[in-house]
């Protein structure tokens, strides 16, 4: 999870432990002393409680995909995501069954074989159908999808990651980057999670290359953000020019950034590919991609896991130290956040 290699480890434990006494432990010929203990807890960043845990769980990630080609990680970087996910759902699951919250899962399935844009737009449309979304903006896509069901998490993970889509036992997991600053702009968060809610729920066509069917992917997250018939409303085909301002406002009810709005209206027939080629040169020497304009207001953050550790807390069904475990903390770090009101 760390990312690390035993010498990577033993080097950064300074010495206190060798790579073969590292490796003995890994095989269960060796335990370290509570010195050791400390060490690696201080450099993989985990409790000492978490050498001692044996989770009730054991679970195998399967259907695996990354966004491609803006997930740019290594080899070793992508394990690392793909152990955190397992050992992040592992928790999840154990905490289910033991507070059993008796939800059904509403996942969205599309029947008809996705060949070509205009199919993936209909996609998107019979989503906002089956989901009862009409025509509004989607106040916080992350939570939309856990009162679907979708147990969606939050990794610290690389720059070169965006998200990850896997299948367990039936059960849709979807992994996204963790904001790493207050305030930070969501709306990659939240077409991010609908591109991999595409891979989740989409049947592509076997003829598309990989690249084809990350940008079908790519047209149905837009068109659930902002669906054509309002899109063709607000940008209007009878224009000559675009103004940053009006792109700012689209951006903040709709939550969809500059880009993907003008990959809408190239879709829709609104823009010619040339404005569109004029706007992705002006987009980048503008530096607008490091730092774009407006502010989507909405956590986009995972909140059904918390809500369980507090649930089985207020019913005494686990102890403070199990919803520490549960949550991925410390103790005393948990027990900082407690404010119990009755």
């Amino acid at each position: 999870m760390a990312g690390m290699s035993l010498q990577d480890l033993e080097n950064k434990i300074e010495k206190v432990v060798s790579r073969q006494a590292l490796h003995k432990y890994e095989q269960g010929k060796m335990k370290p002393d509570s010195q050791v203990l400390i060490a690696l807890s201080n450099v993989l960043n985990v409790p000492v409680d978490y050498f001692y845990s044996v989770p009730s769980v054991h679970v195998e990630l399967k259907n695996i995909s990354y966004r491609k080609y803006s997930s740019k990680i290594s080899k070793t970087e992508q394990v690392s995501v793909e152990e955190k996910a397992r050992e992040n759902y592992e928790r999840y699951l154990e905490l289910e069954h033991l507070i059993d919250p008796s939800e059904k899962s509403e996942y969205f399935t599309y029947d008809k074989v996705i060949e070509n844009a205009d199919d993936a737009e209909t996609a998107a449309k019979k989503l906002r159908e089956v989901w009862s979304l009409g025509y509004d903006p989607i106040p916080d896509v992350v939570e939309m999808l856990e009162d679907k069901g979708y147990k969606v998490f939050e990794l610290d993970a690389p720059d070169g990651f965006d998200g990850m889509k896997a299948d367990v036992d039936g059960k849709k997991i979807i992994v996204l980057k963790k904001s790493v600053k207050q305030g930070e702009d969501v709306v990659r968060k939240r077409f991010t999670a609908l591109h991999e809610l595409a891979h989740h729920s989409l049947q592509f066509s076997t003829k598309l290359t990989d690249k084809a069917e990350e940008n079908l992917c790519h047209t149905f997250a837009s068109a659930v953000l902002y669906p054509a018939d309002m899109a063709k409303k607000e940008l209007s085909r009878d224009r000559f020019h675009f103004y940053q301002n009006e792109l700012v406002l689209i951006k903040e009810r709709w939550g969809i950034s500059f880009s993907a709005v003008f990959s809408r209206a190239l879709h829709l027939g609104i823009i010619t590919s040339f404005i569109y080629r004029r706007f992705n040169i002006g987009y980048r020497e503008r530096k607008l991609h490091l730092n774009e304009p407006g502010r989507y207001m909405s956590k986009e953050k995972p909140v059904r896991l918390e809500r369980l550790i507090y649930m089985g807390l207020s019913k005494e069904i686990i102890s403070i130290n199990e919803a520490a475990f549960f949550a991925g903390k410390t103790v005393g770090e948990f027990r900082k956040q407690l404010q119990q009101l009755v």
